[in-house]
């Protein structure tokens, strides 16, 4: 099925993926939603190029990870673009630059839907995209492109490098960056909850006027990280996996992330025809 975001309450598929295989298959899409106006372009648009390391990427790699050619391009490329234009809507109409996507539990796909939405994103000619790997317990961004980097978010958090030294722009992808998590850390929700956590977000938020940064964070039920970091999400996307996905789950997710804007919830997984599951 085709990714397509929905009003809260209602969860619409994306592609069956699973956090560690990334196995996707697309389907039709649902119509978009209509009805606010598209984003207005940003004047003083910036491509993310100087002073960025670029990296070289395996195109089968990114293939066996079901991850986006530069520019979303190709036919399983329009369900996302779908998906992004929907968010970035949601995004204008509440007047803020950042989306933090989490899931459930494991194994939901919740990173691969932060990596191609990002991607999608960046195809925009008047956005930019940062991708920052904050599940710090697992941290699996670079690994999926295929890099290791030598330094990440991590050594930013701890104050032992500048930011400019983690970013990271894999080649052929001109408007896409990313802020990968180098190594697994035990004191995790103590680094998001951190002062220096704050500065580094205000830091990124404020940079660049056409720049949108997509946090990829740890299940919500699996450990207090992405609460610790709560007080930083201007928006939310809540990833679900069918037959992963407890009822219960979701509605515990929902309710410890009630004070923060909930945009939307993604399902993937499923095989069947569905435009809207309750």
């Amino acid at each position: 099925m085709k990714p397509v975001l929905l009003p809260l309450g209602k969860i619409a598929t994306v592609e069956p993926a699973t956090e560690e295989a990334g196995r996707a298959t697309n389907g039709e899409a649902v119509r978009a939603e209509t009805g606010h106006p598209a984003p207005q372009p940003k004047p003083g648009t910036e491509v993310l190029r100087a002073h960025t390391q670029v990296v070289k990427v395996d195109p089968l790699r990114l293939e066996r990870e079901r991850i986006l050619a530069p520019g979303a391009t190709a036919q399983h490329g329009v369900p996302y673009k779908m998906l992004r234009t929907q968010v970035l809507r949601r995004l204008d109409k509440l007047g803020v630059n950042s989306l933090a996507v989490v899931g459930t539990a494991v194994d939901t796909g919740k990173t691969l839907t932060a990596i191609n939405l990002a991607i999608a994103i960046a195809a925009d000619p008047e956005r930019t995209a940062l991708l920052i790997d904050l599940d710090l317990r697992k941290p699996s961004i670079h690994r999926r492109f295929g890099v290791e980097p030598a330094a990440g978010v991590d050594d930013c958090l701890r104050g032992q490098r500048p930011l400019a030294d983690a970013l990271l722009r894999p080649g052929g992808y001109e408007r896409f960056i990313i802020l990968p998590c180098r190594e697994r850390s035990l004191d995790s929700s103590e680094l998001l909850s951190s002062r220096r956590t704050q500065e580094l977000i205000l830091e990124m938020r404020n940079r660049y006027r056409d720049r949108v940064l997509v946090f990829d964070l740890p299940p919500v039920l699996h450990s207090d990280d992405a609460l610790a970091f709560a007080r930083h999400m201007q928006a939310v996307l809540v990833v679900v996996g069918e037959g992963k996905t407890r009822r219960d789950e979701l509605l515990r997710t929902l309710e410890l992330l009630r004070e923060v804007p909930i945009i939307g919830t993604v399902l993937n997984g499923t095989r069947e025809r569905v435009n809207v599951y309750y």
